[in-house]
């Protein structure tokens, strides 16, 4: 595990949740926007918290870096949670 691969890891699973948000803006234009436009400026505000703390890592590197990995899984599942909610809320509106 190096720092590369965890950057590249942060980056890929970011970009795949925002290009999930902005798919279902795309399919269903209007449908719950401002939820949805929350859901990306979440993620892009967890992408640099991640990111920061990357260049500061305390004590052992590998653990430290695990436990960002972590972070990174478990907030992102929250988001993805968020997501569901959305999509459900705004397919309702109909």
């Amino acid at each position: 595990m190096n720092l590369r691969d965890i950057k590249k890891d942060i980056e890929y699973v970011i970009g795949a949740f925002v290009d999930d948000c902005a798919l279902f803006l795309s399919v269903h234009p209007g449908k719950n926007a401002d939820g949805i436009a929350d859901l990306i400026d979440g993620a892009v505000d967890l992408y640099n918290e991640l990111r920061d703390k990357l260049g500061k890592p305390e004590g052992s590197k590998k653990a430290y870096y695990n436990d960002i990995r972590k972070q990174l899984l478990e907030k992102t599942d929250a988001l993805y949670d968020q997501l569901s909610e959305a999509v459900k809320k705004g397919l309702s509106e109909e």
